[in-house]
């Protein structure tokens, strides 16, 4: 995708040129990612941010997707107020906000622990939300 396509192009469509472009098993494991976390929020938004960052929002930003030589990582903007009870969480877990999943390479993507945590993120997020709104009445 050239300059002007990406300009023009919807952050769904700049995801998927992302997911081409990759062509490996990050490309792979970027597309499971994002299934399964549309599939826990039929709701999310795609959005597209700092460059070239794949973001989910819903009420907020739930996660992010970045790709780098040896990991998929997924961040999650308000993680460290999460549970996690299946122990997903394996990096960035130093910050008093931010926490986030490095998939390698051959790692199984535990789906229902995965769709548990969006759905944990966004019920989060709009708890957060209407706590802002009832302080703003």
């Amino acid at each position: 995708m050239d300059k002007m396509e990406s300009k023009t192009a919807t952050p769904s469509a700049l995801i998927d040129a992302r997911i081409a472009e990759l062509a490996d098993w990050r490309g792979e494991t970027l597309a499971r990612l994002r299934a399964l976390v549309k599939a826990a929020d039929p709701d999310i938004v795609e959005a597209w941010k700092w460059r070239g960052v794949p973001v989910w929002e819903h009420d907020g930003i739930v996660c992010t997707g970045e790709t780098y030589k040896a990991v998929v990582k997924l961040t999650f903007a308000r993680g460290a107020s999460l549970e996690d009870p299946a122990g997903l969480f394996n990096s960035s877990l130093d910050g008093n906000t931010r926490r986030a999943i490095d998939f390698r390479e051959g790692d199984v993507i535990h789906e229902a622990a995965f769709k548990a945590l969006i759905r944990a993120a966004v019920a989060l997020n709009g708890a957060a939300r209407a706590k802002s709104r009832s302080k703003k009445a």
